[in-house]
């Protein structure tokens, strides 16, 4: 079904159309920025909500209207990109980290069904793009580049001619794997197998630098990182991770790295997820789980006991909330690691229950922008974290590509 928009669509597009907190000097100077450079975000979840909660049908989500009152609220609907100016996005087709195989693949096709039907629903609004060139162009037009980013490289099935059919369908990037290790490729949350990439991991790599296809180091340890940034000749990216020094979860990047993705031409774009923005979360998260243990332990037998022995440890310990300045710090330390022209935006906004406060939805990034702003970023480098470094990443990409 297409979805005419008229007149409403125009005023959302408008840069008159201001964002709620935003000083208006600073509003002015981002609508200046995005209407040349277009804010990209690296990685977007919700074809996996509409799959996990609307029976993936994307007719059941009108994506309209306000999406935050929908019986499972999203942190994503038309009104809201264009509050937020987002220019490009990176839909993520994810694979559950538990399948393997065929039925991998299968599960990636269905969630790109998934995001070209929604995409196909609102022509005005979404146009898919498979290069840097598409997304300025399409951007220019006044519509929302759209691109798959497959999350989980067990998708290929290990092999090399399925990663090239899924890069003929228009996926743009790939994340090497997700929660769990594979055959070819160790998880940064999973016990190791390679130390790193395997033999077949640096193939993989490789291919996909020939193909013209991203390499997603998100979800990977550390070694992996470091083997992919060895083998890769193009720019990597890291579609939704932030910096460890400042968050020491494993999903992070760790500061030696990040000095490799500067001699590399890579990008990481910081994920807003609360457990890798704060640490104080982070820990209070593995108190809670050991209190949950603890709790277990004392009341074995007695599930109700356990359950309301941890209701009152949270009660006395509540959770420490993630924000927008801390988002703004991953920022700026990798800046100061890597340098400005290797951070960028991976927001991870409906893979994540809930984001930062300030960080709530789709509509919010420009009092991220505001933030940096009032830390004294000039345009020019608020204009490559939000797209610039992305599309200069990409077209290294295509390069690499057309040479090899």
């Amino acid at each position: 079904m297409k979805k005419a928009l008229g007149l409403s669509l125009a005023l959302l597009a408008s840069p008159t159309f201001a964002q709620a907190g935003v000083a208006p000097e600073y509003q002015a100077r981002i609508d200046r920025i995005l209407a040349e450079t277009p804010l990209i975000d690296g990685h977007n979840d919700l074809a996996e909500q509409i799959t996990e909660n609307y029976g993936g049908d994307p007719s059941k989500v009108d994506l309209m209207k306000d999406t935050r009152g929908l019986s499972h609220p999203l942190h994503t609907d038309i009104p809201r990109l264009r509050e937020g100016r987002v220019g490009g996005q990176f839909w993520s087709v994810y694979v559950p980290a538990d399948l393997e195989g065929a039925v991998s693949g299968e599960a990636v096709r269905v969630q790109m069904d998934i995001v070209r039907r929604f995409v196909a629903d609102y022509p005005a609004v979404f146009e898919f793009a498979d290069s840097a060139d598409d997304i300025e162009r399409i951007h220019k037009s006044g519509r929302i580049a759209s691109m798959f980013g497959m999350e989980g490289g067990e998708a290929i099935n290990g092999k090399l001619g399925v990663l090239r059919e899924f890069r003929n369908s228009g996926v743009l990037y790939m994340t090497l794997c997700h929660w769990k290790t594979t055959s070819w490729v160790d998880s940064a949350t999973d016990a190791p197998q390679h130390g790193g990439l395997s033999p077949l991991g640096e193939q993989i790599v490789a291919e996909m630098n020939r193909i013209g296809m991203l390499v997603d180091l998100s979800h990977t340890s550390a070694l992996s990182m470091k083997d992919a940034l060895r083998v890769s000749k193009a720019p990597v990216i890291f579609s939704h991770s932030s910096a460890m020094a400042i968050d020491g979860h494993p999903r992070n990047v760790p500061d030696d790295v990040l000095k490799l993705v500067r001699k590399n031409g890579g990008v990481v774009m910081v994920n807003f997820a609360p457990a890798f923005v704060s640490e104080e979360l982070r820990q209070w998260s593995a108190n809670k789980d050991a209190e949950e243990a603890r709790q277990k332990a004392l009341s074995l037998g007695d599930p109700a006991a356990a359950k309301a022995g941890l209701e009152a440890w949270v009660a006395s310990n509540p959770a420490p909330q993630a924000t927008l300045a801390q988002v703004a710090d991953h920022i700026e330390h990798i800046r100061n690691v890597a340098g400005v022209d290797h951070v960028g935006i991976g927001s991870d906004f409906d893979g994540i229950p809930n984001g930062p406060a300030g960080l709530e939805g789709v509509e919010t990034y420009p009092a991220l922008f505001a933030e940096l702003m009032r830390r004294g970023w000039s345009d020019a480098d608020i204009a490559k974290l939000a797209g610039g470094n992305l599309l200069r990443a990409l077209r290294q990409a295509e390069k690499v590509a057309a040479n090899r």
